[in-house]
């Protein structure tokens, strides 16, 4: 069984993506193995609890108030209004409901609110998780007595192309954020998006960086790049589905333990090409008919998918009060206590 690395150089992951594409996929599907129940897929659902207005610059991102999206701003979401969201999403079949506002960062006042909304997700015996943008050691720790498990605080992209993306946001912000949820006992959820015209080196580095954290994330969401008429990626040319895949099979490889989540960008992926994901070691989806403010497949789409592939949604336990995704049995205990959910 391959162990957990934090040292992984820029060549050696290079030097996977370039290993012929069936021998890829058997290795990462061996991994896969070695860790998990291949037929087993977690299910995640995604709601946003406050869109649109954010002051960011992403240039992915339809949430952006700088740009015409048709994205209306809204304000934040009663409790009692994702109680019942959450319960449509585990009548679905979802075991982890996350909430997503469109802040740079939750103001004080906020996070009690979202406390709340936390407390009664997790009443209803669902994991929870939330990505609500940068964090204070004091805010993370506040979420985390409220029963967070997991933060969401994706990286984008690698480190030399992130200045091409954003411009408001450092990427020190983004590691710090990460280390705060980490202090404080709460799991990580950080990806990032592909195919916003960055090369192969550059998706190397995404997951380099990611894999040499202190602390593997313990969900690597991957968006593939939604376009959306307004932003400055709109016309980008598309990502080749082959090397979409390879992203998938490096992240399992260099994460082996991690649930590696095929995110946004999915509503427009074949069946063929989920296919090859979850052999190649995707074994999370978000399920429902929104990410977000983008499309997403619907419920009796994937469930028909799953069927046609002898898989299945990945179950939760209880144990003593705690809500524990069922991979619990498998993952070892990170090194250090351990933000894509969204896109």
């Amino acid at each position: 069984m391959p162990l957990l690395r934090n040292d992984w150089s820029r060549a050696e992951v290079r030097a996977l993506f370039d290993l012929p594409f069936p021998e890829l996929l058997h290795r990462a599907g061996s991994v896969h193995r070695e860790n998990f129940d291949p037929a087993e897929v977690q299910v995640s659902t995604l709601l946003s609890v406050k869109t649109g207005g954010c002051p960011e610059d992403c240039a992915y991102c339809p949430q952006a108030q700088r740009y015409h999206t048709g994205v209306d701003a809204t304000k934040l979401m009663s409790t009692e209004a994702v109680i019942e969201k959450a319960r449509q999403a585990k009548a679905a079949g979802a075991s982890r409901f996350c909430m997503g506002a469109a802040w740079r960062s939750p103001k004080d006042r906020d996070i009690p609110k979202v406390a709340a909304m936390i407390r009664e997700v997790k009443a209803l015996g669902l994991e929870t998780c939330a990505t609500l943008g940068m964090l204070s050691g004091d805010q993370a720790s506040a979420l985390k007595s409220a029963g967070l498990d997991y933060y969401n605080h994706n990286l984008d992209t690698a480190p030399e192309f992130y200045n091409e993306i954003i411009h408001t946001r450092e990427y020190q912000d983004r590691l710090d954020t990460l280390a705060h949820v980490r202090d404080v006992g709460m799991k990580t959820c950080c990806g990032g998006i592909v195919g916003m015209g960055e090369s192969r080196e550059q998706r190397a580095g995404l997951l380099q960086t990611l894999a040499n954290l202190p602390a593997h994330p313990d969900s690597v969401p991957i968006n593939r790049l939604v376009q959306v008429e307004g932003t400055p990626l709109a016309g980008t040319a598309e990502l080749d589905p082959f090397e979409f895949v390879r992203t998938i099979a490096v992240a399992r490889l260099m994460m082996p333990k991690s649930m590696v989540r095929l995110s946004a960008g999915r509503e427009a992926m074949s069946d063929e090409l989920q296919a090859l994901c979850f052999l190649a070691g995707a074994n999370s989806i978000f399920y429902g008919e929104k990410l977000l403010t983008t499309g997403n497949p619907d419920t009796e789409r994937d469930l028909a998918l799953f069927a046609r592939l002898g898989l299945r949604p990945m179950q939760i336990v209880e144990t003593a009060g705690t809500v524990h995704a069922s991979i619990e049995e498998h993952v070892e205990a990170p090194t250090e206590p351990a933000h894509s959910c969204a896109a």
